[in-house]
């Protein structure tokens, strides 16, 4: 088989994009070349990546080809429609069996048979959780562009069942067109959260991280885009609505949000501001803003406990990347959440400020409790792994080209 894939997304070779589209395309690619010398593939990219980085992410596969769209630099000032036509022409000039989309669209004018995959449909689930500018920009995608693209796609791939249930419900599509394949979490050998051993791969120690971001012994933490979406506002009342009823937890507990702001989140400082005037408090809530790869998973592991209290999610990675560092979890009761996460970690309904003041309390101080839940999410998270996604995508590459 001849196999293209658009890899446009990916950034960051080094990270994978560290979240996203660009995370799943980068760890599938890497595992499709590990496992599959016989197929030939071309990995479609454009000058966003440098040639070197596009090289260096193909390593020594012999049966990989890279492609760069020579027009995208001048993509800005070519209509719409004709930026589509040379896509589809330059993607059928390699003469592919079958062509994988990972990020929901296909060139419209693309004839071949083709694979596209579906991470997220939030922005069809609820418009109040984008701003107004970005649900313009992205209209004709949405209510075109995406609509088109999977009625036309051979096979979608879904990244979790309940993704496969919002694109028949929204989309009327047949189920059996749908295959449903799990993304995989890589497993990290980092030292326990108190040893002070550095140099462990790329990522920072634990002690040099704390005296960076003026962490307490013990911290709850999110980690994700901070955005409606995340019920961050919930999660801030509870803390705080925790900490005034137990004032024992005060000085030991720290709350820690980190990651890059997205959108309408005013509301969600200004909530972290009401709440340190009610505490009377300094540095109980701490923002510390986006966190680079080298950091990210130790800033976890040191975690006593993860909280991601998302009302919706297409897969939720952060969470599978908690379990598989044995971080007990607090996640919701919604969307795709349970499906990954099983019955290694404790539920809340987001909506219900009580529920997860409860669950703070109980998993901060029950420390049983804690070191049972560690335990089942590695168990749990390894049941997802990049080289189960590939071998299980190849199949369906197998399908589709099979198929008449």
């Amino acid at each position: 088989m001849r196999i293209g894939i658009d890899c446009r997304t990916i950034l960051n070779p080094g990270y994978g994009e560290a979240a996203g589209v660009g995370h799943y395309t980068f760890f599938l690619v890497s595992n499709l070349l590990k496992i599959d010398k016989e197929n030939e593939y071309v990995l479609f990219f454009d000058n966003l990546l440098s040639r070197d980085a596009a090289d260096e992410m193909i390593g020594d596969a012999s049966n990989a080809k890279i492609k760069f769209f020579p027009f995208h630099q001048y993509k800005h000032y070519l209509p719409f429609a004709f930026s589509h036509l040379l896509t589809a022409s330059a993607i059928e000039k390699e003469k592919l069996d079958v062509f994988h989309s990972p990020a929901y669209t296909l060139p419209l004018a693309y004839k071949g048979k083709s694979i596209v995959t579906v991470h997220d449909l939030a922005i069809y689930k609820n418009s109040m959780w984008f701003p107004k500018k970005f649900l313009v920009g992205q209209s004709f995608s949405t209510k075109t562009l995406v609509p088109k693209s999977l009625k036309r796609a051979t096979k979608i791939i879904a990244v979790s069942k309940n993704t496969k249930k919002d694109i028949t419900e929204i989309f009327k599509i047949n189920s059996r067109k749908i295959e449903v394949i799990y993304e995989g979490v890589e497993f990290r050998n980092l030292p326990e959260r108190r040893e002070t051993a550095c140099g462990v791969g790329s990522e920072i120690c634990f002690e040099d991280l704390k005296i960076k971001y003026g962490l307490k012994d013990n911290y709850a933490l999110y980690l994700g885009t901070i955005e409606p979406r995340k019920n961050i506002v919930a999660l801030v009342q509870a803390f705080c609505g925790l900490i005034l009823k137990n004032k024992n937890l005060e000085k030991k507990y720290q709350l820690v949000l980190a990651g890059a702001r997205g959108w309408k989140y005013k509301n969600i400082f200004k909530e972290i501001e009401d709440c340190q005037k009610k505490l009377g408090a300094s540095g109980e809530i701490k923002y510390i803003g986006y966190v680079p790869g080298r950091e990210k998973f130790t800033l976890m592991k040191g975690a006593t406990c993860f909280v991601f209290p998302s009302l919706y999610e297409g897969f939720g990675l952060p969470v599978l990347e908690a379990l598989s560092l044995g971080v007990p979890t607090i996640t919701s009761d919604r969307s795709s959440l349970p499906e990954i996460v099983g019955q290694a970690a404790l539920y809340i309904d987001p909506e219900k400020n009580e529920e997860m003041i409860k669950a703070l309390e109980k998993i901060l101080t029950n420390k049983n409790l804690q070191d049972d839940l560690s335990k089942k999410g590695i168990v749990q998270a390894e049941k997802f792994n990049w080289k189960k996604c590939a071998e299980e995508t190849l199949k369906v590459y197998e399908e589709v080209v099979s198929a008449k």
